[in-house]
């Protein structure tokens, strides 16, 4: 299982959010690259990149900060936030990113997931984000009756990469993940799933890693700003 070290970025800084809310953001870095170095020095496989601010405003918004992470380390990386079209796809592809987690779009515009997961074999996942099992878009701001799994069901022959499922209510909330309902999603869909929202702790990754379920990995940023989770030391306990 993977950890991947988020860098969420809002007004070029890397900050955390509470539970999604752009008002409650706490600024932990106003160098993102240096971050992203920091996190590969330490042994991080991968990074998971999020553009608050382009979630939002639904284009590219901090795309000088993320264009200085991927110039200062060979990981590969994923970003989300704002990616809505196949031109933007494209464009962050050529830049160098991995990877591409479309939303919003994955509600709205279900066609354009399929059409580039085929056009990028590999290079594109499903960001789905829930409040109570139901899909929630536009950087969490609209709630929606989709029901989460019905989502990722959607994209089972899709050739999609990876699902990044958050619990929003966990995220940034240090109150650890929702495991069971993490396993659930995994158990119902052969796409690779990613856990967010609420890894805090050694103790959360073991329970995601043991779920019974087969996660690709775990997403954990506030824990590792507030150093209650060890990077280092998670890695190590996850390869064990």
């Amino acid at each position: 299982m993977i950890l991947y070290p988020a860098i969420d970025l809002k007004d070029g800084n890397c900050v955390r959010l509470y539970k999604g809310e752009m008002e409650q953001a706490t600024v932990f870095s106003d160098n993102p690259a240096a971050q992203a170095s920091a996190f590969a020095d330490q042994g991080a496989e991968w990074l998971h990149l999020v553009d608050l601010n382009g979630a939002f405003a639904g284009a590219p918004v901090n795309a000088a900060a993320v264009e200085a992470i991927l110039a200062a380390v060979s990981i590969p990386c994923q970003l989300g936030g704002g990616i809505r079209d196949m031109a933007t796809i494209e464009a962050w592809l050529d830049k160098g990113l991995r990877r591409v987690i479309l939303g919003t779009v994955a509600v709205e515009n279900p066609q354009l997931v399929k059409d580039a997961a085929r056009a990028f074999p590999g290079q594109v996942a499903v960001g789905i984000d829930a409040r109570n099992g139901r899909v929630a878009t536009k950087g969490w701001a609209e709630d929606t009756e989709v029901e989460m799994t019905d989502l990722a069901k959607a994209f089972e022959d899709a050739g999609v990469a990876a699902i990044i499922y958050t619990d929003i209510d966990r995220d940034g909330a240090m109150q650890g993940p929702n495991v069971e309902t993490t396993a659930a999603l995994a158990r119902a869909t052969s796409i690779p799933v990613i856990a967010s929202g609420g890894v805090s702790s050694l103790e959360d990754l073991i329970a995601l890693r043991d779920c019974g379920a087969p996660l690709n990995g775990a997403i954990s940023g506030r824990a590792l700003y507030d150093g209650k989770l060890d990077l280092a030391e998670a890695l190590k306990t996850l390869k064990a």
